[in-house]
């Protein structure tokens, strides 16, 4: 684990800076990996840091390479801070096949796009997101090489004591969004044969950070003493700048037909152990609703962990920066994960 990391994170920019931190892995690959990186729905809550440890790892490495970054950026400040820190930006509508075709040119693609929340009531248009997209930038670029970003949401849920879905374990997704990442994912397994474009699939837990994430939906219950929902009674977490470093290390994974790596924390958690611990550092008493489940979404996460290493950051620091987070009243996206839904229905 880092012992070079904060005791605690002061603000957003103390955030922003950590998050996009590359680490020795990213360093290493920026300075082996040919060509440019575009990175397809850098909007979202990844991508804005994704690609700026992209660019900082390029500049430590000493490669001259674009970093380019392409959204809709209906936030103009996103766009904004990314010019500022080096990225390159490019406006487009990812669903216009006009856009797609306008779309610079580069070898390396990082893929990020994805509906879920909303899916209820809007239906076709995740599924326009989650598979005609993936099919337009397939036809788009031939042959480049891709890390397309997919979710745990495609396997069955399993018990905590079956250590997690593996990469081998067939697909079993329930509800419209879970069937359409599915298909997002059959999508670029077919290209990935037709086009010979060594893909890597990942297939992502909880990603967690300060401001969004299951450690801050637990926290915000047990400080604001609202009850901590255990419907779903384990989950799996990454840290986001983890992820980060993990998306663009798969670059250096893809491989013809496509690899499938679940991209996960290395330890399944109890919910209720979490809103304990929560509660011993903001000296509250955890309220609870309802009883676990036996199952839930979980990864297993050895192959990740055997090809890319252990994450930076651990479940205790991680703990520890959410509940100061919290009960100093940083400001958070507002955006619960709904972790504990369990019908599939977003």
């Amino acid at each position: 684990m880092g012992s070079d990391l904060p005791k605690t994170i002061p603000d957003v920019t103390a955030l922003e800076e950590l998050l996009s931190e590359p680490t020795t892995a990213v360093i290493e690959l920026m300075r082996q990996l040919d060509g440019d990186i575009l990175i397809l729905g850098a909007s979202g809550k990844i991508g804005p840091s994704l690609a700026r440890m992209a660019r900082r790892a390029s500049d430590s490495a000493g490669v001259s390479r674009r970093v380019i970054a392409v959204s809709r950026f209906s936030n103009h400040e996103v766009e904004s801070d990314l010019k500022r820190q080096g990225v390159e930006t490019h406006r487009a509508d990812l669903s216009n096949p006009r856009d797609v075709a306008a779309l610079p040119n580069a070898e390396n693609i990082v893929f990020l796009v994805g509906r879920k929340f909303g899916t209820a009531g809007s239906e076709p248009l995740t599924w326009v997101t989650n598979v005609s997209i993936p099919t337009l930038v397939c036809e788009r670029f031939p042959g480049r090489c891709v890390v397309a970003v997919s979710t745990l949401c495609v396997y069955p849920y399993v018990s905590p004591a079956s250590g997690g879905s593996k990469e081998s374990d067939s697909a079993s997704p329930f509800g419209e969004y879970a069937m359409s990442t599915l298909g997002r994912e059959r999508v670029f397994e077919h290209f990935c044969r037709m086009n010979d474009s060594p893909t890597a699939i990942l297939r992502l837990t909880y990603s967690v950070e300060m401001r969004y994430g299951v450690l801050v939906d637990i926290a915000n219950w047990v400080w604001n003493e609202q009850p901590v929902c255990l419907e779903t009674g384990f989950v799996n977490i990454l840290w986001q700048g983890d992820v980060n470093a993990r998306i663009l290390c798969a670059l250096s994974h893809t491989k013809c037909p496509a690899r499938i790596l679940n991209v996960a924390g290395p330890e399944i958690l109890a919910v209720r152990d979490l809103a304990v611990r929560f509660g011993e550092r903001m000296k509250k008493t955890p309220r609870f609703l309802g009883e676990p489940a036996g199952d839930a979404w979980l990864p297993c996460p050895t192959e990740c962990s055997r090809l890319l290493g252990p994450p930076r950051v651990d479940v205790e620091r991680l703990i520890d920066w959410t509940a100061d987070w919290i009960q100093h009243g940083v400001p958070s996206l507002d955006k619960p994960t709904r972790f504990e839904v369990r019908d599939g229905i977003f």
